[in-house]
């Protein structure tokens, strides 16, 4: 548990720091983990016998976050779709296999790693690299209505009449900045929340054959810890909308779980316990993030499609 806990600590300092210096720091970062999540992907199904093309899906991935870093969503597509491309080549026709597999699961390794990853990027550069003399579009700026918590609701303008009280502590930072924040809080509060409600209280078996620790109780506990985790964070400390904070704080706990499932099938099938020991106490990349996989992408859209930013 000591080592546990230290992990968290030094874990915790990095990505703060990463977190709010963004630039090539954070695009550095990401591209380490994802290539350690490749690593530890590849690792596992040669457990399983499948091989996968293990330096040119390297290449593969840095070619996809530095796209992502530069934002040119075209040349990811292109990337991606040559990557595809050429694995089915090197697989089916230089080695002569027989076998799909090891092909697919290259490619599904690619997309399962690399587009998360690459969310993450846009969704902390989301806005614009602001040239020498323009302002960085701050929280601020992307924040409706932060006075009252009234006008949160949108029933504000109904009790004019009462005082106001701003619950916001309106810090003030870069956009993207804030709403990764924002992500990794509620992913986090998802798998924490998750686990202690379920071991409080957990008594009915969400997907025993999945990951036989999962409960619906804890489950539940994750969604209420995550819409209050983002409210808390998003609203009360950023200033962006509570209605909206609650709904991506309810879809983001769904996709927390999904992509703590989905590692957890890609382990049974490798007969494997950790994905790796990168993290003493947490084990590896893809145990610790796991869930951001999943949740990254998916708040990447929320915040685009809702009108967010």
């Amino acid at each position: 548990m000591a080592l546990r806990i230290i992990t968290g600590i030094i874990g915790i300092a990095i990505a703060a720091f990463v977190i709010q210096y963004g630039g090539a720091p954070f695009a550095g970062f990401a591209m380490f983990l994802s290539l350690l999540a490749w690593h530890e992907y590849s690792a596992a199904f040669r457990r399983a016998g499948v091989i996968t093309t293990y330096i040119f899906g390297a290449l593969a991935l840095i070619l996809l976050l530095c796209c992502a870093w530069l934002g040119n969503v075209e040349e990811l597509l292109a990337v991606l779709t040559v990557s595809m491309m050429l694995i089915f080549l090197l697989t089916v026709i230089l080695r002569g296999s027989t076998r799909p597999n090891d092909a697919c699961v290259s490619v599904a390794g690619i997309m399962y790693i690399g587009l998360p990853f690459a969310h993450l990027i846009f969704l902390r550069f989301l806005s614009d690299e602001p040239q020498p003399g323009e302002a960085v579009t701050t929280v601020a700026d992307i924040a409706t209505n932060n006075a009252t918590i009234l006008d949160k609701l949108d029933i504000g303008k109904y009790l004019d009449f009462l005082p106001t009280l701003d619950l916001s502590l309106r810090v003030n930072v870069d956009a993207g900045c804030a709403l990764v924040w924002v992500l990794f809080a509620c992913t986090w509060a998802s798998d924490t929340f998750a686990y202690f409600v379920g071991s409080a209280i957990g008594s009915h078996k969400l997907a025993s054959s999945i990951s036989p620790g999962k409960t619906v109780e804890g489950f539940l506990g994750s969604i209420v810890g995550t819409i209050l985790t983002a409210i808390i964070v998003g609203t009360f400390i950023f200033g962006l909308p509570l209605i909206k904070m609650a709904i991506a704080g309810f879809i983001l706990a769904l996709a927390a779980t999904l992509g703590d499932l989905v590692e957890s099938v890609l382990k049974r099938f490798a007969g494997i316990k950790d994905s790796g020991f990168f993290l003493p106490g947490h084990g590896g990349a893809l145990d610790r993030f796991d869930s951001i996989l999943f949740t990254a992408p998916t708040f990447y859209y929320f915040v685009i499609l809702s009108g967010i930013a």
